[in-house]
């Protein structure tokens, strides 16, 4: 593949992978699986790291998570909410590995299950929540304040003696026996049916 094939190539891919981002994160339909949609921006990624000069700030490599939604008030977070990278062969966690061990040496991992949600980040300031935004784009999220606090197990005052200021950052789901009896009562009333527990959990926001 030559420069101006890799650069139609790029531009393809970036309106494909963009459309399924608005599709996912916008309307909280998507249209291809997980995979399918990694698979793609694995393709640009690649293509990128060969061509480092077509590489522009708008690329949906660029950005750690979604965009905020319109209708919510925009915030900025003191710190950015990184992401984590995802692979899907065996060979890249054994160079992850490779690179780990030539940098710092023999390791032992600790792994557990990944709960496909929605990050969000919660404030506290002298105990009290006074804030709750998304992940959005890792530097700017949607103030979800006001539906954060309508979830029971996040505490409006925290207990002791704190710090003045405390963030929280984890992860809002919906288990998935809660999500398949949201799906049927929205399907007995002629109601949204969200496609899984990660858009449910993002359209309960």
């Amino acid at each position: 593949m030559d420069r101006k094939e890799a650069e139609e190539k790029i531009k393809k891919l970036r309106e494909e992978i963009n459309y399924h981002n608005y599709k996912y994160y916008i309307e909280n339909n998507p249209v291809i699986s997980d995979y399918e949609y990694d698979q793609l921006l694995k393709q640009l990624e690649k293509l990128e790291s060969e061509y480092p000069d077509l590489i522009t700030p708008d690329s949906p490599t660029q950005r750690v998570g979604e965009q905020p939604v319109e209708g919510f008030k925009t915030v900025k977070h003191k710190v950015p909410m990184l992401s984590l990278a995802n692979t899907y062969s065996y060979d890249e966690i054994r160079e992850f590995d490779e690179r780990v061990r030539k940098n710092v040496g023999d390791v032992e991992y600790i792994v557990d299950p990944k709960i496909d949600g929605v990050g969000v980040a919660l404030l506290y300031e002298n105990g009290v929540f006074v804030r709750g935004a998304t992940r959005g784009d890792g530097v700017k999220g949607d103030d979800i304040t006001a539906n954060l606090k309508t979830i029971r197990s996040i505490p409006l005052r925290l207990r002791g003696n704190v710090l003045k200021n405390i963030e929280v950052r984890g992860e809002v789901y919906m288990p998935l026996e809660g999500f398949k009896k949201y799906n049927r009562e929205q399907a007995e009333k002629g109601g949204v049916i969200f496609a899984n527990p990660r858009n449910a959990a993002a359209g309960s926001l």
